[in-house]
């Protein structure tokens, strides 16, 4: 239990992290789709959802040639992050914002072409 405690600790200390989160608080998005909201590269971006991943927070599910990452929603590390959400002054804005681009997906920069996932990570 220590272990699961101590991944979603480092999970959750990474500000991009937490911002995925937010942004995967109003549905699933592709790998691309997240992208397409930071200015990292895409080994980067992929570091930070395996790390995601591997504490539990996040799921990955392939559909054709895209990667479609998604809360856990069993986690009770995901329901309570979704309750401060509702009060953060920075994570409101950006649940807002990933509800709204879902609502108008052709609004957002390359989320017409897919992310090629490596390999294992």
């Amino acid at each position: 239990m220590a272990d699961g405690l101590q991944a979603v600790a480092e999970a959750l200390v990474s500000p991009v992290r937490r911002k995925i989160l937010a942004y995967l608080s109003a549905g699933p998005l592709s790998a691309g789709e997240i992208a397409a909201r930071f200015e990292i590269t895409k080994p980067s971006l992929s570091a930070h959802l395996s790390i995601l991943s591997a504490a539990g927070l996040i799921e990955g599910k392939r559909q054709g040639n895209y990667i479609h990452y998604g809360l856990v929603e069993d986690s009770l590390v995901n329901k309570l992050n979704s309750l401060v959400q509702e009060v953060c002054p920075v994570a409101k804005p950006i649940r807002r914002e990933a509800a709204n681009l879902k609502a108008h997906p052709a609004d957002v920069p390359g989320t017409a072409l897919p992310y090629p996932e490596a390999e294992g990570g």
